[in-house]
């Protein structure tokens, strides 16, 4: 079994602060930055930033559903860690400063791969789509804090 990634960035016009303050706002902004691959969307927790439990399903694929119940930390300034309870799945925010009044945005999603031919093509094609999804959840952020 092999270590999966999948890694998506975008430049937001928008100061850093304001950027992760609408990540970390798991009852409001979050909610409504995901796309129609998330379902069952419920802050469980929390609800803003560090300590927050947050529950959804992602549809991957047409027939691959993960049921995903992420705990989140800050280890560091202007990063988020969403660490699921139900797999090895990891996936870290980091929001940057990128020039006057600009932030960049990297997310980066890490699991344990299976093994064999199956772990082969897991390897090759969920991290495209992956990033398909992740793209479109920050060009959604974009929308929501440049205005």
């Amino acid at each position: 079994m092999a270590q999966v990634e999948a890694t998506t960035e975008r430049v937001v016009q928008a100061a850093p602060e304001r950027v992760f303050a609408a990540l970390a706002d798991y009852t409001g902004t979050r909610g409504r930055l995901l796309t129609e691959q998330f379902s069952e969307y419920q802050v469980q927790e929390g609800g803003s930033g560090a300590g927050t439990l947050v529950h959804w399903k992602l549809q991957a694929t047409e027939k691959r559903i993960r049921d995903i119940l992420f705990a989140v930390t800050e280890p560091t300034a202007g990063q988020l860690v969403e660490t699921d309870r139900n797999s090895s799945m990891v996936t870290t925010w980091t929001v940057t400063p990128a020039g006057e009044g600009r932030a960049k945005v990297v997310t980066s999603t890490t699991w344990t791969g299976a093994g064999g031919i199956g772990g082969f093509f897991e390897r090759t094609f969920a991290p495209k789509g992956l990033n398909r999804i992740y793209d479109a959840v920050l060009a959604k952020l974009a929308a929501e804090v440049e205005n």
